[in-house]
């Protein structure tokens, strides 16, 4: 359990490319250096080939596992307190303290490519929940890119539950939805932002793989693509992307029109 905490497994991993470190601009480094305070590194492991089917689309991706390294390292510390104190059970502490995001390479990308970076949402991605659009917007995506010409990538950010407020505060924004608030003012009655999203990850991940060329970005919301743009992404064009409306998130989506999404009344209906 948990063999990629092992030393003897990672620097195998190492050895065959597998696992690699880049710095804040994308660029890789050496995986073996110490980190500097106040450091952001992100550490790779892939890419490992992954056959994804939805009722639209059976493709074979190749998937890279991300995560921030001051956050590996310690997961590594508490691997080794636990191992010392003995009882597989205790592994189960490894799970919260470790975000890992993923990079999805879809077709052969090349100049324009196509990109997604998707918030991660269990109860629309997992449970085809209809309170949102995320899970249809997950699965078009995918979809798109693979049959785009220029490929892409799919950017799949953990830890963005409810936009970032996590799955237990977004369990409590249904009930005050279910209550007459849309999707802002129940965020906003529990003490929360709008939206607290972090793209620092996914910017540092699209300089890795896209660098400097310009890329299409699959998205309704502005606020996204100046975020990127304030980690030096500049080259980006916005790309509607609408699908999964229904009679139980047109209020949701006439929400998200208000707070600024690209989104017009003929798209929501």
């Amino acid at each position: 359990m948990f063999t990629y905490l092992n030393p003897a497994v990672r620097e195998k991993l190492i050895a065959q490319g597998k696992l690699v470190r880049v710095n804040a601009e994308g660029q890789l480094i050496d995986v073996h250096s110490p980190e500097a305070p106040g450091e952001l590194a992100i550490n790779l492991l892939g890419p490992i080939p992954l056959p994804i089917s939805f009722p639209s689309i059976r493709v074979t991706v190749s998937w890279y596992a991300a995560v921030r390294s001051t956050e590996l390292s310690q997961v590594n510390a508490l691997a080794s307190d636990l191992t010392a104190r003995g009882g597989q059970h205790l592994f189960s502490h490894l799970v919260s303290p470790l975000a890992v995001n993923s990079v999805l390479v879809i077709g052969q990308p090349r100049e324009h490519s196509l990109v997604r970076v998707h918030s991660n949402c269990l109860t629309g991605d997992v449970f085809g929940s209809e309170r949102c659009d995320c899970g249809p917007q997950l699965e078009s995506a995918i979809n798109r890119i693979n049959h785009d010409p220029a490929g892409g990538y799919l950017v799949y950010m953990a830890g963005h539950e409810g936009r970032g407020i996590g799955l237990w505060a977004k369990a409590a924004t249904y009930l005050l939805q279910d209550a007459g608030e849309d999707t802002y003012q129940a965020n906003r009655s529990l003490g929360l932002p709008d939206d607290s999203r972090d793209f620092t990850d996914a910017a540092i991940l699209l300089k890795h793989f896209v660098g400097n060329e310009p890329f299409r970005l699959l998205t309704n919301n502005p606020k996204k693509v100046n975020d990127l743009a304030e980690f030096g992404l500049t080259q980006i064009t916005q790309e509607k992307h609408v699908t999964g409306v229904s009679d139980w998130n047109r209020r949701y989506l006439h929400a998200k029109q208000g707070w600024g999404h690209t989104l017009d009344d003929q798209d929501i209906g």
